[in-house]
């Protein structure tokens, strides 16, 4: 998938422009990171175009070992809406959104391999395959 047909993907799930899909997309893509191990966001962040994956390489400024930081949905929206740039009502969509389109973007397994770090009420807010967009893993 290449950087313009993921910022789409987010645009129309969210129902925001392309300029707030990009902000969306960095915001929540950043907050994975720290959600998840260093090494799980590189194997994410290398499967994903030039100027996505940056976002996920990044390592948060009070976090220097492999180890995630602990905690749920909810917080990590309150954590993505708490970012610059980010309109709060549309966090949670933009979550959603960032988060269903990385499975189109990445393998099955590396997309497994980092949910299974994240608490199950994330699967909440990505679609179900076959819901509305095409739902193509990459390799």
């Amino acid at each position: 998938m290449e950087y313009q047909d993921f910022i789409n993907a987010v645009a129309t799930r969210a129902k925001v422009s392309t300029d707030q899909a990009e902000t969306l997309t960095r915001a929540t893509l950043q907050t994975l990171a720290d959600r998840i191990s260093a090494g799980q966001a590189e194997n994410l962040a290398y499967q994903l175009p030039e100027g996505l994956d940056d976002h996920l390489r990044q390592p948060p400024p009070h976090r220097r070992e492999e180890q995630a930081r602990s905690f749920g949905l909810d917080e990590f929206v309150r954590r993505v809406a708490d970012r610059p740039a980010i309109d709060r009502a549309l966090a949670g969509a933009g979550v959603g959104a960032v988060l269903t389109t990385l499975r189109e973007a990445v393998s099955r397994d590396q997309f497994e391999d980092a949910m299974a770090q994240l608490p199950k009420e994330f699967r909440q807010v990505i679609e179900p395959v076959g819901a509305g967009g095409r739902h193509v893993y990459g390799s």
